[in-house]
């Protein structure tokens, strides 16, 4: 370019000395754009690798991607295998951390499991007191296990790149068993989830979540338990909003917190309610969601669980 602008300036110094420095302005006006433009397109061209790289990482918060895929220059790709390799090495530690878990819930099963004997052969022998005492003491054994056993799985399954379960499975899945668990009574549970609404998490936490919600819902609903999803946009990423309806008594205003705390158990709250759903706030608050209580369109109690859609 250079050349051919000095070319151009010596031809119409020769035919028209006046128009020269004018034609030089311009010239050089038109040089320093090109220049310009032409090093802002090597700059975003330059700088293209790292906007795939955004777009990979952004793929692998979101669930959608469980490593950094692509091809990248030299001076980046050892930044990216570097980043793979923590993720698999975050992955394979949150695989020993759940398999630990399991034992530990596997091995204090038995233990709790003859406590739960002892107390009905002491009921048998006539001591009934002695049975009632340790019963309540192995119920909250459980509890405090499951409690505690659900924070932990949570921790690691939060940390788990990729996760993502549809809803409707879950969904489906805990109204069948509760409806042979609750066969004794006129219960009618309807689901009516979206197929094509997933949450990003582990499938055992969102059946942990709709397990205590669906459950509760079953031990107070007359006759009717109601289980719908919906999807908010907040602009910057979408929701799955999970709502469980049922047509019971409800709970009154001043102890729907209450029951959310951590730790509170359900003697201390109120009877029915409680542990399980700390135990979802837990969980949904570890996912980056929510959980409300609030009046029921069917006259009982309604629980709005909010997760991070996969």
């Amino acid at each position: 370019l250079f050349a051919v602008f000095s070319i151009i300036s010596m031809a119409v110094m020769r035919l028209h000395p006046r128009w020269a420095a004018t034609l030089h302005n311009g010239l050089l006006m038109a040089l320093a754009f090109i220049c310009l433009f032409a090093g802002l397109a090597q700059l975003r061209r330059g700088l293209s690798p790292f906007d795939e790289l955004r777009a990979r990482l952004l793929a692998v918060r979101e669930g959608r991607e469980r490593c950094v895929d692509g091809e990248y220059p030299s001076e980046v790709q050892p930044l990216v295998n570097d980043l793979n390799d923590l993720l698999h090495d975050r992955d394979s530690r949150v695989a020993r951390a759940l398999a630990r878990a399991g034992d530990l819930a596997h091995g204090l099963k038995t233990p709790l499991a003859i406590l739960f004997q002892e107390a009905e052969r002491a009921e048998a022998e006539g001591h009934v007191d002695l049975a009632d005492a340790i019963n309540q003491q192995v119920l909250q054994m459980r509890r405090q296990i499951d409690y505690h056993l659900a924070q932990a799985r949570a921790a690691a399954s939060g940390a788990t790149l990729g996760a993502r379960c549809a809803v409707i499975e879950s969904a489906e899945g805990l109204a069948r068993t509760l409806s042979r668990l609750y066969a004794g009574r006129v219960l009618d549970i309807v689901v009516r989830v979206s197929r094509e609404h997933a949450i990003r998490g582990q499938r055992e936490d969102l059946d942990e979540m709709l397990g205590n919600l669906l459950d509760n819902a079953c031990k107070w609903a007359k006759s009717r338990v109601a289980i719908e999803s919906a999807t908010l946009d907040t602009g910057k990423n979408s929701t799955v909003v999970i709502t469980v309806d049922d047509d019971g008594p409800g709970l009154v205003e001043s102890m729907r917190d209450v029951v959310l705390q951590r730790g509170v158990r359900a003697d201390e709250a109120a009877a029915g309610h409680g542990f399980g759903l700390a135990i979802v706030r837990d969980l949904a608050e570890l996912y980056g969601g929510s959980i409300s209580l609030d009046s029921s369109p069917a006259g009982g109690l309604r629980a709005r669980l909010q997760l991070p859609a996969g």
